[in-house]
């Protein structure tokens, strides 16, 4: 004992001396302090100390060391301590394996943790282990300032609870150092430690020998540079991880279609891998190249900064100009698939199952595939030319079409026994109808019947023509109406311009074309000797909103004719589909009862959605449930990429490609093809490739270390000398980085 300093308090019972405590803490922790503060704990025991930090000009935050030495003889030891009996972590995300150098089998660990004790069962049972929440506690006492929580105070009421003081002791030392304000933080401390015994002590092995010093360099060797020995990464909680976060456009498409995939490949100059990644779920790109309403565009992240990509228009390139073929698959025992009806969904389904290398046969009503492509879509949008093409990829799979074959409820289950399985796509039913008087009055036609009526023969018009409807068969109707010579074209539509559901840039040819647009009016009659002379439009107010979110419309009492020599209905169509007796349908399949029928339902009789592309993301998925094929997992890398992760100051401000416009002669009974598409694929250099890396170097350039390297096809951060600071990825043009936490 030091007769100059008498024990005020006696030695802890099983404590033996020479005794090292080594403190492990950040920058700002107070773990220097800390360190001196258990030294003045000892000397109150009458003992000799020695304490020191190990530390330089880190910013705070940075990994700092402190040591303790106490003896009852005075220390002439000026070393480090390497080999210590007492460990304190401040910071748990310091937990490496360098910090328990030199820590033999029971000794005492004690950790700064939110976790409880229970948290880390296994991992430290060679110890007397003990857990505080000492950031928690220094916090609610008010020790430090928001920012930065100083803990050396409230961590040594834990540490003399391990040593097996009592808390009167810590007191008594706390008014000699003048910090008898964190007392209570202390005590706090002591009581809530848990304390873990020893359950696994290794048998004493034999001291590692202590590194050897490296000899010192003469002074004309100092010229050349040195590898850095001070492994900074132990200064970081945190460290960047990269991952493959979901585009906003890949998640927006109905049809499954890896958009970014395709575009970037296109980017890169290989239309063939472009195709092939198009190809892998999309069977009708020349198609929905044209007549897609592009949700995938609507989500665009581009749109934020100088406009979308023009998505639709580049993969309306692949569907014209690619020249891969996709192969159909060889199985041992392939399926015989009957697919009732021709439409996109029918085609889709068909397309999925050949290429898997299965037999399938479709069955469609009409004289030629295509559905509502070839009859309800005009030529000047989708030429036949452009959807056979798309036709001819589909059959060169060796599925074979049974044309002007009705199938009924009787045929359904017959098919059902003379097929492994039977997927139907036949489409909406009937068209909805108004019930409003005069409604049977000539020369009020259902829109759909005049589509196919004008695809299938020429049609003449005159005076004027009232489409009733707000979708894209409206527009289409609209818009063949004024090719068919009407005097003129007005759309009624029950609510405003913007909530029409039609797409915008058919909305704008349409009224390029002359038609006109009269908002927030339906039809509460129509008027003639026979056939129809005008419609009694009533006008409408907007309303709450619906199960659509859109403003519901309300009929009023306020009502005006409109001239119409032609009305044309475009209202939509029922989901009703007649079943053999006793079937039913149940989440897309059918089942007798409660027994599962090998009959699935896709497209628009299945789920209403009303659009090609929709229709073919269902017709692939009920091909899938035949197949057996369950859906992916749920990505795990959150929410899409949205705007704020994009950094738009790294990219060039470039307005998006337009396709090419033909100018409308307007010519009775002229459907040629208006938009001519895109000269080329240079507007795929616009994408910002969200989420997905593409080996820009920017993650390299930005990081102040340079401990980010180029590995393959990837990148790698050396874990040893990355601190953590995040430059790279708040640098990280596309979202594709991450700060993650650092785990023991």
């Amino acid at each position: 004992m030091d007769p100059q300093h008498p024990a005020e308090v006696p030695l802890p019972s099983g404590l033996s001396l020479p005794l090292e405590v080594r403190v492990h803490g950040r920058g700002g922790q107070g773990g220097v302090t800390c360190a001196k503060l258990i030294a003045a704990l000892f000397t109150q025991m009458g003992c000799f100390v020695q304490t020191f930090g190990d530390y330089g000009s880190e910013r705070s935050g940075a990994p700092i060391q402190a040591y303790t030495r106490v003896d009852r003889a005075p220390i002439r030891n000026a070393n480090k301590v390497y080999r210590p009996d007492h460990l304190l972590v401040l910071d748990e995300g310091l937990m490496r394996p360098a910090i328990f150098d030199g820590v033999e089998p029971g000794s005492l660990l004690l950790l700064n943790s939110a976790k409880p004790i229970e948290a880390f069962a296994g991992k430290f049972d060679r110890y007397r282990f003990g857990v505080v929440d000492a950031t928690a506690i220094a916090r609610e006492q008010g020790i430090g300032s928001a920012a930065v929580v100083i803990i050396n105070t409230t961590i040594l009421g834990a540490y003399a609870r391990l040593l097996g003081l009592p808390v009167t002791a810590l007191e008594k030392g706390f008014a000699k150092l003048g910090v008898s304000g964190d007392f209570a933080a202390a005590r706090q401390a002591f009581e809530k430690v848990e304390i873990a015994e020893v359950l696994a002590l290794e048998a004493p092995a034999s001291p590692a020998p202590l590194p050897v010093p490296p000899p010192v360099a003469s002074t004309l060797e100092h010229s050349k540079d040195f590898p850095p020995t001070v492994l900074t990464g132990t200064w970081s909680n945190q460290m960047p991880s990269y991952a493959t976060h979901d585009a906003p456009c890949n998640v927006a498409c109905p049809a499954g279609n890896d958009v970014v995939g395709f575009v970037q490949a296109l980017k890169k100059g290989d239309a063939g891998a472009a195709a092939g990644l198009l190809f892998a779920t999309q069977p009708l790109p020349s198609v929905c190249g044209r007549v897609c309403p592009a949700p995938c565009m609507g989500r665009c992240n581009r749109a934020f900064f100088d406009g979308a990509v023009n998505i639709r228009s580049l993969e309306r390139w692949i569907g014209d100009h690619a020249e891969v073929q996709p192969v159909r698959a060889s199985v041992p025992r392939p399926l015989h698939v009957a697919v009732v009806g021709g439409g996109p969904a029918g085609l889709s389904a068909a397309w999925k199952l050949a290429r898997d290398g299965h037999a399938v046969t479709i069955f469609e009503a009409g004289p030629a595939l295509g559905g509502v492509l070839r009859n309800g879509i005009p030529a000047f949008r989708l030429p036949e030319a452009a959807l056979d093409r798309d036709l001819e990829r589909i059959t060169a799979l060796g599925v074979k079409v049974r044309c002007n074959t009705h199938v009924g409820k009787n045929e359904l289950a017959q098919l059902s026994h003379d097929h492994d399985a039977v997927i139907v796509a036949v489409g909406f039913g009937a068209p909805v109808a108004l019930g409003v008087k005069g409604e049977h009055l000539a020369n009020i036609e259902q829109g759909l019947d005049f589509l196919d009526r004008a695809k299938r023969e020429p049609v003449t018009l005159s005076g004027s023509v009232v489409v009733i409807g707000g979708g894209n068969t409206a527009i289409d109707c609209a818009r063949t109406a004024v090719r068919c010579g009407a005097a003129s074209v007005t759309i009624a539509y029950r609510r405003g311009r913007k909530d029409m559901p039609a797409i915008a840039e058919e909305i704008h040819d349409a009224e390029k074309e002359g038609v006109r647009i009269l908002s927030y009016r339906t039809p509460v009659a129509f008027e003639g000797a026979g056939a129809v002379a005008s419609a009694l439009l009533a006008e409408m107010e907007a309303g709450p909103p619906d199960a659509s979110g859109r403003r519901r419309p309300v009929v009023t009492n306020r009502t005006s004719p409109l001239a119409a020599a032609t009305v044309l209905l475009a209202l939509g169509q029922k989901t009703d589909m007649p079943l053999p007796d006793g079937w039913s349908m149940k989440e897309g399949r059918a089942f007798h009862g409660d027994r599962a029928l090998p009959v699935y339902f896709a497209g628009d009789c299945a789920t209403g959605e009303g659009t090609v592309t929709h229709a073919i993301g269902s017709g692939r998925k009920a091909a899938e449930a035949v197949l057996g094929v369950h859906a992916p997992a749920a990505k795990t890398n959150g929410m899409p990429v949205a705007p704020g992760q994009i950094r738009f100051d790294h990219f060039e401000v470039a307005r998006p490609h337009e396709d090419r416009q033909i100018a409308v002669k307007m010519l009775a009974g002229d459907f040629s093809e208006v938009n001519a598409g895109l000269a080329d694929v240079s507007e795929a250099e616009r994408c910002f490739s969200c989420g997905h890396c593409t080996l820009c170097d920017t993650c390299i350039i930005s990081c102040p270390d340079g401990v980010i390297f180029r590995d393959g096809a990837g990148y790698r951060i050396d874990p040893q000398y990355c601190k953590g600071c995040g430059m790279c990825v708040a640098e990280c043009p596309r979202g594709v980085m991450a700060m993650q936490e650092k785990t023991v």
